[in-house]
Order: C-alpha cells, then sequence, then structure tokens
C-alpha cells in the first residue's frame, strides 16, 4: 500500500490496437480486393473522454457569438427621475430604463464573445482516431477504388451507395482532385462531403458511414487482390 502510494496513480493499462480490414470495391460494387486498415488509427481502443472533450469544443467553436442585449446604460431615455425622492409613497427611483421597468435594459444579458476553447493538439488527433477506429469497430468504414466519373450525375452516386451498401447519413472523405464528385454528391441531403485534410471526430460521428478511397484513405498498409 504504501509502495503504491510512492509510485502516485497507476495509468489505465489500453489494450493493444486491433488489426481490421475492409473490402477495396469499386463503383458498380464489385470486390477488388482486402485492405489492411492502419491499427493506429483504425484499431484503437475509443477514448470517450477525450471524444466528448474535443467535439464539445468543436461545436463551441462554431458558435456566432453574436448575441447582445443592452444594459440600463445603453438604452435610449431615462435620463430624467421619473419623479421626486421623497413625498411620493413610492419606493425611489432614479431612471425608467432600470432592469425592472418595462423597456428597460438587462441586467446581466449576454454580449458578444468567442466561445473558442482551446484544446491541445495531441488530443484532436487522439480524439480523430477514436473517432474513426469506433467507425472501423462497426464496420462502417467502406472503400472503393475511384469515382472515375467524367461529368457529375446524381443517379451515378444513388447507385453507387445501393451498390456498396451504404444507408443512412455518408461522410465522403475527397481528395481535391475529385471536383466532379463534390458536384455529384451536393444534391444527396444524406451526403455530407469534406476535403481529406479536414476529418474530424465530429463529422465522423455524425454519419453513419465514412467512405474513403485509395487516396484518401488514411495508413492503408496492404492490399490482397
Amino acid at each position: 500500500m504504501t509502495e503504491t502510494l510512492l509510485r502516485g496513480p497507476v495509468k489505465k493499462d489500453r489494450p493493444a490496437p486491433v488489426e481490421r480490414t475492409v473490402e477495396r470495391r469499386d463503383v458498380a460494387g464489385t470486390v477488388l480486393g482486402t485492405v489492411t486498415l492502419e491499427p493506429e488509427i483504425f484499431g484503437i481502443e475509443p477514448n470517450v473522454a477525450v471524444l466528448h472533450q474535443v467535439v464539445t469544443a468543436q461545436l463551441a467553436a462554431k458558435r456566432a457569438g453574436t448575441q447582445s442585449t443592452k444594459t440600463r446604460a445603453e438604452v435610449r431615455g431615462g435620463g430624467r427621475k421619473p419623479y421626486r425622492q421623497k413625498g411620493t409613497g413610492n419606493a425611489r427611483q432614479g431612471s425608467i430604463r432600470a432592469p425592472h421597468y418595462a423597456g428597460g435594459g438587462v441586467a446581466l444579458g449576454p454580449k458578444p464573445r468567442s466561445y473558442v476553447q482551446k484544446t491541445p493538439k495531441k488530443m484532436v488527433r487522439l480524439a480523430l482516431r477514436s473517432a474513426l477506429s469506433d467507425r472501423a469497430s462497426e464496420s462502417r468504414v467502406a472503400l472503393i477504388d475511384a469515382f472515375g466519373w467524367e461529368t457529375p450525375k446524381t443517379k451515378d452516386a444513388t447507385a453507387m451507395f445501393a451498390a456498396l451498401g451504404l444507408e443512412g447519413k455518408i461522410l465522403v472523405v475527397l481528395s481535391r482532385t475529385d471536383a466532379v464528385a463534390v458536384r455529384t454528391f451536393r444534391n444527396l441531403p444524406n451526403v455530407t462531403t469534406i476535403d481529406a485534410g479536414e476529418v474530424n471526430p465530429y463529422d465522423v460521428l455524425a454519419n453513419d458511414w465514412i467512405l474513403f478511397t485509395d487516396e484518401t484513405l488514411p495508413g492503408a498498409t496492404e492490399v490482397e487482390d
């Protein structure tokens, strides 16, 4: 007992990363092979506490923070004392723009502010790996070789999702060269497109599926035909 107190708290031993695979397909749904996902990205035990903190900070950063109310000093009027100090039988008042008057200022009301929370980069990276590992553990990660469309057509995207068996809300990770794919997906309300460099924990968790291409899949180590 004494030795434990001297050493301090013992860190929780997390299990080793799990190696997971995903089928590599084309837009028609044909299986082209199997890809081994990077265990450090798709195979760790999700850290729920870090996920919660990073997602909360991400949602807070989206707030505009432009709400504003006027104090009694900012409301127009009320410069004159409404009635004399003594002799009326009423409580003394200095201005009709005090908070307890209709049309008066707001006490302790909101003012413009920034809701941005600073989050360490290591926590952001851990949260993203935790979110990707959570989706991979539920077999909610899909992979295709490339889109290969020459013209943007919504029906091509619908047919691809049907062939791949993807339903619900889908996050499609694109590269900067996938300009046609961006226009193909933009009319589908259940599809969110995101650049490969902007993938974040919130968008991963907010969607049922995440779809990568060979170019955007992080840490692919092996392809088996």
